[in-house]
């Protein structure tokens, strides 16, 4: 069975299209030309993840070889259908699964995804502070595309994942390497505290123009629809 790549950008037209419809589910993907399966999927990944899951499919991301013969021998069993086995396990997508499942059958052995990998995605490197709300401040300004933020910076793809849930769930003061450094911030002058708390809003109003700027980009892909 052959799978198709869907740009985030279709994959968010349709689920648009789903959301005002008039017409049958059947019918809308026969207009956008996909199966129910993999609207169903994409509905699932949006509401659990919203934007972010929308994109799995297209990003890498690690595996264990644990996890990929669990997965596998779950669907041999015959007790679970692929669509169960994606959400039960989080897999970007069933095209993922089928790989592992083909692979098993042939007889060659299941690995760890990281292995073989490039540098920049399997393994991390020292930053910078500033380094760090840079590069989470560049990903969310292009939707959460962890790979490309990797890439780019010569990162870790795990790397970037963290820190932008860390800036998500506490901001800049997040990303700091608290190891080592709790004597140092409390000699902090009065002044020094000053002038990090106003960093600190001078990188929150980036954060929030670079969500605008994301949001933004899928009004305009809404429009575009009409």
């Amino acid at each position: 069975m052959s799978y198709k790549r869907y740009s985030l950008e279709f994959k968010t037209d349709v689920l648009l299209a789903y959301e005002k419809r008039e017409c049958t589910v059947k019918e809308l993907c026969t207009y956008f030309n996909i199966n129910e399966d993999s609207l169903s999927e994409w509905m699932k990944l949006y509401e659990k993840y919203g934007i972010e899951g929308l994109q799995r499919s297209t990003t890498w991301k690690p595996y264990s070889k644990a996890l990929k013969e669990a997965a596998v021998n779950d669907y041999l069993s015959g007790e679970y259908s692929q669509r169960d086995l994606v959400e039960k396990y989080e897999i970007s997508s069933r095209s993922v699964l089928q790989r592992w499942i083909n692979h098993y059958t042939s007889h060659r052995e299941l690995k760890d995804t990281s292995k073989g990998r490039t540098s920049s995605m399997a393994k991390g490197r020292k930053t910078t502070w500033d380094e760090r709300i840079q590069i989470v401040l560049e990903c969310l300004k292009n939707g959460k595309d962890y790979q490309k933020a990797a890439s780019t910076h010569q990162v870790s793809y795990q790397q970037v994942y963290q820190w932008v849930k860390k800036y998500e769930d506490g901001g800049d003061e997040a990303l700091k390497d608290k190891r080592g450094h709790k004597k140092e911030e409390d000699q902090l002058t009065p002044e020094d505290k000053a002038n990090l708390r106003m960093k600190a809003l001078e990188r929150e109003n980036d954060r929030l123009r670079a969500e605008l700027l994301f949001i933004k980009k899928l009004e305009e892909i809404e429009r575009r629809r009409k």
